[in-house]
C-alpha cells in the first residue's frame, strides 16, 4: 500500500476535499483512492485523522429512488415505533429507555 502525504489542520491543497465537503457539493468520492490526510492535533489522544479525496475526480451523487425512499420511511417509522405499546411516538425512541417515554416512566 503506497503512503499518502500528510498536511496538517487547515492546510490542504486546493482541489483536495473530505467526504462531507464532497457531499455539500453534490459529490461522492466514485471508488478513488484516498489522496492525501489531514491531521488535527488533540492533547492527550493521537491525532484527529480526515481523509482528503481530489475534487475533479468525484461523481455525483446518486440520485434517490422511489424504492430508496420508500425503505428509508420504513426504517424512520420503525425508529419512532414503540417496542412496548408498538405506537408511533412521534420521535425516535431513546436507545437509553428503550421505549417511548409515558412506557419508560411506567415501568
Amino acid at each position: 500500500m503506497a503512503t499518502v502525504p500528510v498536511y496538517p489542520w487547515h492546510l490542504a491543497p486546493d482541489g483536495m476535499a473530505t467526504v462531507r465537503q464532497l457531499r455539500a457539493r453534490n459529490l461522492r468520492p466514485g471508488g478513488q483512492d484516498v489522496a492525501a490526510q489531514i491531521e488535527r492535533p488533540r492533547r492527550r489522544r493521537g491525532p484527529l485523522v480526515a481523509f482528503l479525496y481530489e475534487i475533479d475526480k468525484a461523481k455525483p451523487v446518486r440520485p434517490m429512488t422511489p424504492a430508496k425512499w420508500a425503505a428509508l420511511a420504513k426504517a424512520n417509522a420503525a425508529r419512532r415505533t414503540c417496542p412496548t405499546c408498538r405506537r408511533d411516538a412521534g420521535y425516535v425512541i431513546p436507545a437509553s429507555l428503550g421505549a417511548c417515554v409515558p412506557c419508560a416512566d411506567s415501568n
